[in-house]
């Protein structure tokens, strides 16, 4: 996994033969079965070698949006869509790609992505060799949309959706496998946290309570963060703050017009 100071990207690194298997995802979720199968699992290459994993959204059936801290570096890639990639092994070609992989033509990094805060433009877009025909895809969300739900009354009952291929759990153990799952979370704040600028973070409990059932892991970076059981990703998962997925965890909003204008650039 890519570690920045305070903050930790939930990507996961993965080593080059036995390739340390991702896990389930969202702590505290549920499986997601085929609640979301425009949420896809990505491997990303570094100099021909499978180097970490990252989950994603299709937004059309060749366009996927994903953290820029997984496209950042990478040289190829591909994705499955299947709930649960591990249950096909090795016939799915995972993680070198064949089997039901489609692999990837394009990568993109938001243009002012810096690795050294990467969470100010993390977000990145990928391009699909061969389409995806699917009835729903993900779609960005109004803009603005979570500054006005930051200051709506009832502020607890705005809950959000995790999509993603992540780690279930860290401690006391490190449980993995390779399967969707979502889950419930809340909003916490969009005004940012540890110096991270307003207008680029929303941070969403990861504490189970209440109504929510979890948070995000290492390797739900870039899956989506959807609003209130619909398909509008108001955010992709970018960041945890401690190494337990505990606490709250960080997204990068989606719903301002510079990133907007940076997905929306690579549609037809």
């Amino acid at each position: 996994m890519k570690i920045n100071t305070m903050l930790s990207t939930c990507g996961v690194a993965l080593g080059l033969l036995a390739m340390s298997s991702p896990a389930l995802a969202v702590t505290n979720g549920i499986p997601d079965g085929e609640g979301h199968p425009h949420v896809g699992l990505l491997v990303f290459d570094v100099d021909g070698a499978p180097a970490w994993r990252c989950s994603g959204t299709l937004i059309s059936p060749t366009v996927m949006v994903t953290a820029g801290h997984c496209t950042d570096g990478a040289t190829a890639g591909r994705v499955w869509f299947e709930s649960d990639v591990g249950a096909g092994r090795p016939g799915n070609g995972y993680p070198v790609g064949g089997g039901t992989s489609i692999e990837l033509t394009a990568i993109h990094t938001h243009p002012q992505y810096l690795p050294g805060a990467f969470y100010a433009y993390d977000v990145g877009v990928v391009i699909l060799s061969e389409p995806v025909v699917l009835d729903t895809y993900g779609v960005l969300p109004p803009l603005g949309l979570l500054d006005g739900l930051a200051t709506r009354r009832g502020l607890q009952d705005q809950l959000f959706n995790p999509v993603g291929y992540g780690l279930q759990s860290v401690k006391p153990t490190e449980q993995r496998a390779l399967v969707r799952y979502t889950g419930d979370v809340m909003l916490v704040d969009v005004s940012g946290t540890n110096g991270i600028p307003r207008g680029t973070s929303v941070v969403f409990s990861s504490n189970p309570g209440q109504k929510a059932t979890g948070g995000t892991c290492f390797g739900d970076s870039g899956g989506p963060v959807f609003w209130d059981g619909s398909n509008v990703m108001v955010a992709v998962v970018s960041y945890a703050l401690n190494q337990n997925c505990k606490g709250t965890s960080g997204g990068y909003r989606l719903d301002q017009l510079d990133d907007q204008d940076f997905i929306n650039s690579f549609l037809p």
